[in-house]
C-alpha cells in the first residue's frame, strides 16, 4: 500500500499519528530525553520551598517569596536566553546556563537567606529554558501535518515531569541532610544541560525561498502573537490557581492525605486529554479549549469530600494538556524562523507570568474569602481572558505558515517524515501550523 507524503496535505489521526512523529529518528531522541531534562526543572520549587524551612527555619512566607524570585529570574530570563539562540547558538547559550547552574547550587546551601534571595533571582535569569527550548525544537523537527500531534506528546511529558520531579525534590529535601538536596538537584541541572548540549537539537529551519511573508524584522509582533500569550498566562493561571484551591480545600477539612491522591487523578486525566487531543483529526480553537478549560473549572466550587474533588477535577483536567499543547503550537506558528527563541521565550515568560499571579491572586483570595469562592474567580478569569484572547484573534486572522524542513536532519530522520504507517487513512487536512 503506498504511504502518504507527509509533506502534502494529508493528516493522521489516532495512534498512526503518534507512531508517526516517534517514527522521526531526531524526535524520538528528544522526546526521550525531554522528560528526563524536565525533572530537574519541575522539583526546583518545591527543594527551594523546604531548605528555606527545614534548613534555614523560616516560614513558608519567605519560602514563598523565593520561589517567586527564582520565577520571576526565569520569566525574564526565557526571552533573552532565546534570544542568544537566535544570535549564537543552542550550545553557546548551554554553555552559560550550565555555568552558572553548577556555580548557584554549588554555594546555595551556604548562603543566607537576603543572599539566597538574590542569587534566585540571577540564577532565575540566567536557567536553562529547558520548556522552552524542548518545544522550539519540536517545532522545527516535526512535520507540519504532525505537529499538533507532537505538541501534545510533549504536553505528556510535562505532566509526567511534574509527577515525577516534586515528588523527588520532597524526598531528597525530606530524607538527606545538609546541602546535600540542592547538590544533588543542582547536579541534575548540570546533567540535564549537558544532556541538551550533546544531542544539540535544531532550533532553526530552513524557510522556503519564495515566501516572504514573515521575513520582515518584526512583523511576528502582532496581534495575533498577544493573543496566543494571553491564552497561554490564562490556561496555567487557571491549572495553577485550582491546584491552589484543590489544596486549601483538602488542608482545611482535614482531608490532607488524599491530595496525592486527588492531583494524581487529575494527572492521569490531563495526560489522557492531551493524548486525546493529539489524536484529533481537527482543529480545536486555543482560546475555545481556554473558555472550555475556565469554564469546567467552575463546578469545584460545589466539591466538598476528597472524591468529589477527584471526580470533578476529571472534566478540567481533560483540557489542562490539550490546552497546553494547543498554546505552544499557536505560538510555534507564529514564531518567524530568524526569531524563533525569542519568541519561544515570550511563550516560556507567559506561562511562568500565569502561574505567579495565580499563586499570588489566588492564595489572596482564599485567605479573604474561601477556596470555592476563589475558584469561582478563576474559573470567570480564563474565560474572560479566552474571549479576549479570541478577540485579537480576529482582528489579526492568521497567515499562512511557511513550509520549512530542520536544518540538520540525517537522511534517516528525513525518511521517517516521509513515512507514515501502512495503516493510516486519508482524511481532512490540518491546519498548516498543526495546532
Amino acid at each position: 500500500m503506498a504511504q502518504p507524503d507527509l509533506r502534502g496535505p494529508t493528516s493522521l489521526a489516532g495512534l498512526p499519528a503518534y507512531r508517526a512523529v516517534l517514527a522521526v529518528p531526531a524526535l524520538r531522541r528528544l522526546t526521550a530525553v525531554a522528560f528526563l531534562v524536565r525533572i530537574p526543572a519541575t522539583a526546583t520549587a518545591i527543594t527551594l520551598t523546604l531548605h528555606v524551612v527545614l534548613r534555614l527555619h523560616m516560614g513558608y512566607a519567605a519560602a514563598g517569596l523565593m520561589v517567586a524570585a527564582s520565577t520571576v529570574g526565569m520569566g525574564l530570563g526565557a526571552p533573552l536566553m532565546g534570544r542568544l539562540v537566535d544570535r549564537r547558538s543552542l550550545r553557546t547559550m548551554l554553555t552559560l546556563t550550565v555555568s552558572v547552574a553548577g556555580v548557584f547550587w554549588a554555594i546555595a546551601p551556604t548562603l543566607p537567606y537576603p543572599a539566597l534571595l538574590a542569587a534566585a533571582v540571577l540564577g532565575g535569569v540566567l536557567s536553562t529554558p529547558v520548556h522552552a527550548v524542548i518545544r522550539q525544537s519540536v517545532g522545527v523537527l516535526a512535520p507540519p501535518q504532525l505537529r499538533r500531534t507532537a505538541y501534545a506528546l510533549d504536553a505528556m511529558s510535562v505532566d509526567l515531569s511534574y509527577i515525577v520531579g516534586p515528588a523527588l525534590g520532597t524526598s531528597l529535601a525530606l530524607g538527606l541532610a545538609g546541602p546535600l538536596p540542592l547538590w544533588i538537584i543542582g547536579g541534575a541541572w548540570v546533567v540535564s544541560g549537558a544532556a541538551l548540549w550533546l544531542l544539540n537539537p535544531p532550533t532553526r529551519g530552513v524557510p522556503d525561498p519564495d515566501s516572504t511573508a514573515q521575513s520582515k524584522p518584526g512583523a511576528w509582533l502582532s496581534p495575533r502573537l498577544a493573543a496566543a500569550l494571553l491564552a497561554t498566562a490564562a490556561s496555567v493561571f487557571v491549572v495553577i490557581g485550582t491546584e491552589l484551591v484543590m489544596v486549601a480545600a483538602l488542608q482545611s477539612s482535614g482531608q490532607t492525605a488524599t491530595i496525592p491522591l486527588v492531583n494524581a487523578v487529575w494527572c492521569i486525566a490531563s495526560i489522557s486529554g492531551g493524548f486525546a487531543y493529539g489524536a484529533l483529526r481537527r482543529v480545536l480553537p486555543f482560546a475555545g479549549l481556554v473558555a472550555a478549560l475556565g469554564a469546567l473549572t467552575l463546578p469545584l466550587a460545589l466539591a466538598g469530600p476528597w472524591w468529589s474533588f477527584a471526580l470533578l477535577l476529571v472534566p478540567a483536567g481533560l483540557l489542562c494538556g490539550p490546552s497546553l499543547a494547543a498554546g505552544a503550537g499557536a505560538v510555534s506558528a507564529i514564531a518567524p524562523d530568524h526569531a524563533r527563541g525569542l519568541v519561544l521565550g515570550l511563550h516560556a515568560s507567559a506561562l511562568t507570568t500565569g502561574g505567579a499571579l495565580a499563586t499570588s491572586l489566588t492564595g489572596l483570595m482564599i485567605d479573604r474569602w474561601s477556596p470555592a469562592a476563589a475558584v469561582l474567580v478563576v474559573g470567570a478569569a480564563g474565560i474572560a481572558a479566552a474571549v479576549l484572547s479570541a478577540g485579537l484573534t480576529q482582528v489579526a486572522p492568521a497567515a499562512t505558515p511557511r513550509p520549512q524542513r530542520a536544518l540538520k536532519h540525517s537522511r534517516a530522520d528525513s525518511a521517517a517524515m516521509n513515512a507514515s504507517p501502512a495503516n493510516a487513512r486519508p482524511a481532512s487536512a490540518l491546519s498548516p501550523d498543526g495546532s
